[in-house]
């Protein structure tokens, strides 16, 4: 079991940066692919980022819509996950979720409880 514990959500002015960290519980969290979703009222989840270890290396892929504004990154010794958000916009106003999955399993099955991130104008 892999327990996930989102922090850093809160409300800032459009422009401003915010960083999101996801702390992560369970063993082998360095082979784990860990993902950022978000999710505005009556919208459809999104996925905002990712970062696998594939071939070697840690990649990550990120959403049309953050790409060169947000960045990915993790801390195996800490078993965290950070989401850096720059240039934020309205727009990403959000509950972001963190997710995890095994390197064996395609989809992700452990989903943190999120936290608000709302960007005013």
């Amino acid at each position: 079991q892999v327990q996930l514990v989102e922090s850093g959500g809160g409300l800032v002015q459009a422009g401003d940066s915010l960083r999101l960290s996801c702390a992560a519980s369970g063993r082998a969290f360095s082979t784990y692919t860990m993902g950022w979703f978000r999710q505005a009222p009556g919208k459809e989840r999104e996925s905002v980022a990712a970062i696998s270890w594939r071939s070697g290396s840690y990649y990550a892929d990120y959403g049309d819509s953050v790409k060169g504004r947000f960045t990915i990154s993790r801390d195996n010794a800490q078993s965290t996950v950070y989401l850096q958000m720059n240039s934020l916009k309205p727009e990403d106003t959000a509950v972001y979720y963190c997710a995890a999955h095994s390197p064996y399993r395609s989809t992700y099955d452990y989903w943190g409880q999120g936290t608000q991130v709302t960007v005013s104008s």
